[in-house]
């Protein structure tokens, strides 16, 4: 991996890890398109700059983080589910960010959803992230366990069960960059831990690479939020849907039509 793919990378995930549209997803697609080839340090990669990604949250949102323990524990009762299924089905899951075919159907599948989530969970009862209950936090955990299969989203899923509780847009957003905190620094120190466990090492080059990735993915993430949250207050999910929806067909047509797409 050069310099210049690291950078691409890391802003396609400082774009969509808030969006609905699977940044795992989109960073599987550019790889393969890219031609960078699949081994311990590009998985690793992958997972770890989501680290610079989600610290833009914690920036954005300082005073929420330091505002009450019940805040930290209504996220750790929303995280348990996918730590619990994320330990269980860890090798399964790396099977399958390898696969395009897997990608491009959820992201088509995801898109037809998000058409109608607006009309589904229009009715909203709870405005605010100090409304939700710890039951509401645990189901939205469940919600996100979806998004271990790559082209999914973990925005998406974990919104889209956000306002199946009757959250407004806004507040299911929100709720949904703060569990990408506790979910993203868990799985990327679970990388960490299996990459030196296997024998691995980081060479300057590559700590190099880490390092760019993660800046880069911060600032862009930084910028991403601010406008995601404004375009779904106003315009809501049919556009994200359709975009999901072209580009999961696109996907799925070029494997039917014998193009290798798998990451090499």
């Amino acid at each position: 991996m050069t310099i210049i793919q690291a950078i691409i990378l890391a802003i396609i995930e400082g774009l969509t890890e808030f969006l609905p549209v699977s940044s795992t997803g989109h960073m599987i697609i550019a790889s393969s398109a890219m031609g960078i080839a699949s081994n311990d340090f590009v998985k690793l990669f992958t997972v770890a700059i989501q680290l610079g990604a989600i610290l833009s949250v914690v920036v954005l949102y300082f005073k929420r983080f330091f505002k009450s323990l019940d805040f930290y524990y209504k996220l750790i009762v929303a995280f348990i589910p996918a730590a619990v299924f994320g330990l269980l089905f860890s090798k399964k899951i790396d099977e399958l960010m390898e696969s395009a075919l897997t990608v491009g159907i959820t992201l088509f599948v995801g898109g037809v959803i998000l058409l109608f989530v607006d009309k589904w969970f229009g009715k909203t009862d709870v405005e605010d992230e100090k409304d939700i209950n710890y039951a509401t936090a645990l189901k939205i955990g469940f919600f996100q366990c979806i998004a271990m299969i790559p082209g999914t989203s973990r925005s998406a899923a974990t919104i889209v069960g956000g306002m199946s509780q009757k959250l407004s847009r806004k507040a299911a957003a929100e709720f949904s960059f703060f569990l990408a905190v506790p979910t993203m620094f868990a799985a990327t120190a679970k990388k960490l831990l299996d990459f030196f466990k296997d024998g691995h090492t980081f060479n300057g080059e590559e700590i190099k690479l880490l390092v760019i990735g993660n800046v880069v993915a911060f600032i862009v993430a930084l910028l991403a939020i601010r406008t995601f949250i404004t375009f779904l207050e106003k315009k809501g999910f049919v556009l994200f849907g359709w975009y999901r929806i072209l580009v999961g067909a696109v996907i799925i047509g070029l494997y039917a039509t014998g193009h290798n797409l798998e990451i090499i």
